[in-house]
């Protein structure tokens, strides 16, 4: 039996599938079109790789070949974590990308912490509170290391990897029909020095090379970027340059120091000792280490610079002693091979 239908039922029913089209639609982002919270963080990225030192490196950069000032400005990170405060008894953690994005939390008034979640040597502690949220990074020995007098006690680490912080105090998070966009500048709080072993003589016997900073700072808080007041002791490979051993060095910057970008609040450990070290693996297979004072070069530059130490020498006679060769293309280099620790 064959049904005829008129063409006002055919509308009627096309009309419906629409409305129910529409309602579907509008169910799909009801968020987007009631008083929800609606918060889009937009994150500015401050990449500087050196503050608060004394010498203007940007407008007074030395001859150094192959390096630039704005060439040491630290990349963009892969991401963001943003941990969320409510009341000072709960936290939240939520993962955003680096270009920012909407951050979900609930209506009321919110401490907000943000760093970047893509670094590899860093470990973060006391998370569950923005007073005790801190950064440091892993133990790392090298049993051919021999740490000077003043810095026996120290831990001996890996350098850190890059990390970004910011902090707002309090947000209030409002029900809106507009999404909120709230700017996030963020700061670095790892810096970079150029650590440079300048030899006077002796440089055509160094196979290979590594260094040591010691005296600098061990952790950094996250809420207010000062550094802890405890010091350790970097632990870095060199590369060797045609005026001796260099390295780019990431560090905290020095203990007890506030980061200017959050507050101008805190103190510095003006009596803390700083020393450089170098160790050297010549072509005959023998070792030789250098220790140097560099309290007043990192006393200018409290969070990154140029290191320079020079009048570095390896006699003919050390350089030659024992006839032997030592095969730089080795992967193991024995007592100069570093451990990491687990934690």
């Amino acid at each position: 039996m064959s049904r005829i239908f008129s063409k006002g039922t055919i509308l009627l029913a096309g009309m419906a599938l629409m409305l129910g089209a529409c309602r579907k639609d509008l169910c799909y982002t009801h968020d987007e079109h009631s008083y929800t919270v609606k918060v889009d963080i937009v994150p500015q990225w401050e990449q500087i790789w050196e503050h608060y030192g004394q010498t203007d490196w940007q407008q007074n950069w030395p001859a150094l070949p192959g390096l630039t000032y704005d060439g040491l400005r630290p990349n963009k990170p892969e991401g963001i974590r943003a941990v969320v405060y409510t009341d000072g008894l709960t936290h939240d953690e939520r993962n955003l990308p680096a270009e920012g994005g909407r951050l979900d939390m609930r209506e009321g008034k919110h401490a907000i912490l943000f760093y970047n979640n893509d670094t590899e040597y860093i470990v973060f502690d006391g998370i569950e509170s923005w007073a005790t949220a801190s950064a440091t990074t892993r133990s790392r020995s090298r049993v051919s290391f021999k740490s000077t007098d003043a810095h026996r006690n120290e831990r001996t680490v890996n350098t850190p990897d890059m990390l970004y912080g910011s902090y707002i105090e309090e947000y209030e998070a409002r029900r809106t029909l507009e999404a909120v966009k709230v700017p996030v500048t963020m700061h670095p709080l790892v810096y970079t020095y150029v650590v440079r072993y300048e030899f006077e003589e002796g440089l055509k016997y160094v196979a290979v090379a590594r260094g040591a900073m010691a005296g600098m700072a061990e952790s950094v808080y996250l809420q207010s970027g000062q550094t802890g007041s405890e010091a350790a002791t970097l632990l870095y490979d060199c590369s060797i340059e045609d005026f001796g051993a260099m390295a780019l060095v990431k560090s905290f910057g020095i203990p007890n120091f506030p980061n200017n970008h959050y507050t101008n609040e805190g103190s510095r450990a003006d009596e803390q000792v700083y020393t450089l070290n170098l160790e050297v693996r010549m072509k005959n297979g023998k070792t030789k280490t250098f220790d140097f004072d560099i309290t007043n070069q990192l006393k200018s530059q409290p969070q990154g610079g140029i290191i320079r130490v020079t009048g570095i020498k390896i006699t003919d006679a050390e350089g030659l002693e024992g006839g032997g060769s030592f095969d730089v293309n080795l992967e193991d280099w024995g007592d100069m091979e570093d451990v990491v620790l687990p934690l």
